[in-house]
């Protein structure tokens, strides 16, 4: 049987908000220290950020980092880590049980954003932190000189404001671990107020919400109404978290999660639009899953109180990939009411890359995000697919084929995600544009392998890895392509 999928011109869900292909910075293991910040390594500049790791970032090309936090987030003082180095304080992080150096702080992230061309995304403490400070924080960032935190900046050598647009209200405030926890009606008032004072601090930025920390919360999701019902016409983005899983050693149903991620919007859109209807409002709220990955294999989260330990270091493989190149299909697909997310996080800690003191390498995951925050732009479109169905233990039925669709007006160019769940079968796909003007060639890249369990080592860094196919030809708006067994494809035309 050959599969069929079928793109019309004329049926878009929506346009692909470019924050989607974000990404996150902890101050956690070594995210940042012996990361992204390496002052004693030969492979850094004279800013202490490594080299080879920026230019591993700028293949990836995020288009928004969230930072500082996280968990460590609801104990961090931003004060502490701005202003001359001798002078800042090491403190203990009680969210990771480490040493905290305070020597990369809110004007180091800045300049790495600056020289990422990307943008920041700053969280404000709401555990142990008060919404004073909280404004406070703004004013620092986006306040021109003549009061007390802009002019704090500029004696820190900053004379131009930063303009910070996106900031989030807290992290996982729902979540008994989390230092300061506040029940939803305690948050939604501390966020609430906060948010007022942000906002008259600077009335252009938007504010993210924090929603469930997980949808395995008992509280999920009648947490997200509340605080949204308390917070809604002061924010503008609720949060999403979620980390997947293949615990039961079961690559059938994983790689069939896609579903378990969709449903996740299902719940929170339907939220989302029950607040609005209940609040008579002509406000929106979006959603921001700016915490997202696969997690499940290195659960090491305490640090033993010393300075960048090696924490949750994931080592993945093929259909970790397989399974982030489906997360994206679903972030194309639910376009309309997704807006952004951030792959948590970016170096060493659960990441893409992992560093060594010699280099550096790119794990299985680092190539489908690279394809996708390469070749999806414009409107997504609706893609209709006709595969086969696999019998999943988890999902039951589900089709072979898991498919998105993108087409940038501006540029004409389109490009077409394909990831085949099959793990021992190539699969014949007949692909067939409407409405387009008439092509003729389209350009296809892969990456694909034979076993599920594939990873890429310092010593082979290549098992897993985006192989460009060339050009294949389009007769009649029409290509025909086999796809192998646990791949994911994308055909740009």
């Amino acid at each position: 049987m050959t599969s069929t999928i079928l793109i019309d011109y004329d049926r878009s869900i929506g346009e692909i908000d470019p924050h989607i292909f974000g990404g996150f910075i902890e101050h956690m293991g070594r995210m940042v220290y012996e990361g992204i910040y390496d002052p004693e390594s030969p492979l850094s500049d004279e800013r202490g950020f490594r080299t080879d790791v920026l230019a591993a970032l700028k293949e990836l090309a995020p288009t928004v980092i969230r930072y500082p936090g996280g968990n460590m987030l609801s104990g961090y003082h931003w004060l502490d880590g701005v202003g001359a180095r001798e002078k800042r304080p090491r403190k203990r992080d009680l969210a990771w049980q480490s040493i905290e150096s305070n020597q990369f702080g809110l004007n180091e992230f800045m300049q790495y954003c600056q020289e990422l061309k990307t943008e920041p995304m700053l969280g404000v403490n709401l555990g142990t932190g008060t919404i004073e400070e909280a404004a406070a924080l703004v004013e620092y960032c986006n306040a021109d000189s003549g009061s007390y935190y802009a002019d704090l900046r500029q004696s820190h050598g900053i004379m131009e404001p930063y303009h910070v647009k996106k900031w989030c209200l807290g992290n996982e405030m729902d979540g008994p671990w989390q230092i300061g926890h506040l029940e939803a009606d305690e948050y939604g008032r501390k966020a609430r107020e906060a948010a007022k004072m942000m906002k008259w601090q600077d009335s252009s930025i938007q504010l993210i919400l924090c929603g469930s920390s997980n949808k395995t919360m008992p509280t999920f999701p009648e947490w997200d109404r509340q605080v949204l019902e308390t917070c809604w016409e002061h924010v503008d983005y609720l949060s999403m978290h979620h980390y997947a899983n293949n615990n039961a050693n079961d690559t059938t149903s994983y790689l069939a999660l896609a579903l378990e991620f969709e449903s996740f919007i299902d719940t929170l859109e339907g939220t989302l639009r029950y607040v609005r209807a209940k609040q008579r409002s002509n406000h929106q709220v979006f959603l921001s899953w700016d915490e997202w990955n696969v997690w499940y294999k290195n659960m090491e989260t305490q640090g033993t109180w010393c300075e960048a330990p090696h924490l949750i270091e994931e080592v993945y493989n093929l259909e970790d990939a397989l399974v982030v190149a489906q997360w994206m299909n679903v972030f194309l697909r639910r376009c309309n009411v997704l807006k952004m997310a951030c792959l948590a996080q970016l170096v060493n800690v659960i990441a893409p890359i992992l560093t060594t003191p010699e280099g550096l390498l790119r794990q299985t995951i680092f190539y489908p995000f690279q394809l996708f925050s390469q070749f999806a732009s414009g409107k997504s479109m609706e893609a209709l697919c006709k595969s086969p169905l696999i019998e999943t233990p988890e999902f039951g039925d589900v089709p072979l084929l898991d498919v998105s669709a993108s087409f940038d007006e501006t540029t004409r160019k389109g490009a077409v995600f394909i990831v085949n769940r099959s793990q021992n079968g190539s699969e014949s796909v007949n692909i067939k544009w409407q409405g387009f003007e008439p092509l003729k060639t389209a350009h296809v890249y892969q990456l694909a392998g034979d076993n599920p369990k594939l990873i890429n080592s310092f010593d082979h860094p290549h098992n897993v890895r985006t192989v460009d196919l060339g050009d294949m030809p389009v007769v009649d708006q029409n290509i025909n392509i086999e796809l192998p067994a646990l791949s994911c494809t994308v055909i740009a035309v």
